[in-house]
């Protein structure tokens, strides 16, 4: 029983490591097949958005890698 209620415990701290990202929202127009802007109603351009994980960049110098 210990031994299942660590191994949830050490699960739950793997998945909130990996969740420390900052989600962003992008959006672009939707496009039919001849490439055209789709339009709603209003004359509006209907757009696809979709939500990615956009992740640090980590600056180092050159003299650092041993290969």
């Amino acid at each position: 029983m210990k031994l299942l209620l660590s191994l949830l415990a050490s699960l739950a701290l793997v998945g909130t490591a990996y969740a420390g990202g900052e989600m962003k929202e992008v959006c672009k127009d939707k496009t039919d097949k001849a490439g055209k802007v789709v339009n709603d109603k209003a004359g509006k351009p209907v757009q696809v958005c979709k939500k990615i994980k956009v992740h640090k960049k980590v600056e180092g110098d050159k003299g650092s890698r041993t290969c």
